[in-house]
């Protein structure tokens, strides 16, 4: 059963679009269930489906003369001389795809739809020979209500968490599955999964295959303990600025090797740096990115994290999205955990007070942002004027 997907309207809708439909994202994260569900979902019935994985399927691509591709297609059922719609999956397994897509799309009535993952991109084959001939869509884990949907738990799907009031029923019947979710992330199939041991193993099965998988294709770092070991020492810094050079120290890697593959991990989906914020009055700020983990499964089957960092993680990833996310802080550490869209500003506490709230208004009068909320996991005593973390949708 088909589970919706917040970005599935948007693909749906360009669907209708002449250019290449490209699903891009961590590695599970649903782009395949997508696929088959939007090739399902088109109208005409000349299409098809192909699996890169399967040799087979990769063999039809890799006929010198991209004509014969045509001709083969059209001996299992399809008719070349009307609009055709054609998925592939697991784009980056055929080196020369580009090249045959590019030169199909030019000469044939063809939609494509393709998933891919994001190390594909990096190598820049995909993305400038298509040029102008593609949109791309970024496929997350779970957001939390998405989750809930996973779960068939209902919720006021028309909340604004910014405009919504502090909602008890609404924390008390949903706390429990936000608790889980902060622990073990938004891969579908972890969700799905029955008991925690499950859970457990196949974010440790997903962890691997990211290593072993992505980033063994895309670079020459065949040393899977040290790759490792840089991942861990991330995610024990989850939440906190990057030093590069003290990482560099630790790992025994060089700087620019740090550097690089924190670039690396960024761009397959893995982390996320996010910049200070920069409209701020005072200039004194620092410079020094601070870095997150894209799922709370992943972190937390990585290392030991505390649970104030489990949930800033969430709700880090939780807000972009809404918009842009940067932070602020001062060189003397005076700090504002997340600034949206350069105009809310966010502390994050587990068991927030007035006092937090005191504070965070100093900061952003300092900062120039107008406006500042607390976000919180944990009802304090008749204190509730925060926004619950479990009601960002």
């Amino acid at each position: 059963m088909f589970i919706d997907r917040n970005i599935y309207s948007e693909l749906k809708s360009h669907l209708n679009k002449k250019q290449i439909t490209v699903i891009t994202g961590i590695r599970r994260s649903g782009k395949t269930t997508l696929l088959k569900k939007l090739i399902n979902d088109v109208e005409n019935e000349n299409k098809i489906f192909f699996d890169f994985e399967k040799i087979s399927d990769r063999n039809i691509f890799s006929e010198e003369n991209y004509d014969n591709i045509i001709e083969i297609i059209s001996q299992k059922g399809i008719n070349k001389n009307k609009k055709i719609t054609i998925g592939i999956d697991e784009i980056q397994l055929s080196k020369n795809s580009p090249s045959v897509i590019k030169y199909l799309y030019d000469h044939y009535d063809i939609k494509f739809i393709v998933t891919g993952s994001a190390s594909y991109y990096l190598k820049n084959l995909f993305s400038e020979s298509l040029s102008g001939r593609k949109k791309l869509f970024e496929l997350k884990t779970l957001s939390f209500g998405e989750y809930l949907k996973f779960k068939h738990i209902n919720y006021d799907t028309d909340a604004n968490f910014l405009k919504s009031k502090f909602s008890i029923h609404q924390y008390n019947s949903l706390k429990t599955f936000y608790n889980e979710y902060i622990n073990y992330g938004g891969f579908p199939e972890v969700t799905l999964a029955l008991n925690t041991e499950d859970k457990k193993e196949l974010l440790k099965d997903i962890l691997n295959s990211y290593i072993n998988i992505d980033i063994k294709r895309l670079t020459d770092f065949r040393k899977s303990r040290e790759l490792f070991n840089l991942i861990s020492l991330l995610a024990s810094r989850a939440g906190s600025k990057i030093d590069y050079t003290k990482l560099s120290r630790i790992s025994g890697l060089s700087k620019p090797t740090v550097y690089e593959y924190i670039e690396t991990f960024e761009k397959t989906y893995l982390v996320q740096r996010i910049y200070v914020f920069t409209k701020s009055k005072n200039k004194l700020v620092s410079k020094s990115p601070k870095i997150y983990f894209c799922d709370n499964g992943i972190l937390n089957s990585i290392t030991d994290v505390s649970s104030g960092i489990k949930l800033e993680n969430s709700v880090f990833n939780q807000l972009i999205n809404y918009g842009s996310v940067s932070y602020y802080s001062t060189y003397s550490n005076s700090e504002i955990d997340f600034v949206l869209d350069d105009k809310t500003a966010f502390e994050i506490k587990e068991t927030p007070d007035i006092n937090d709230l005191n504070i965070l208004e100093r900061r952003s009068k300092t900062a120039g942002i107008k406006n500042y909320r607390i976000i919180g996991n944990k009802i304090p005593n008749g204190f509730t004027d925060f926004i619950w973390a479990g009601s960002i949708f």
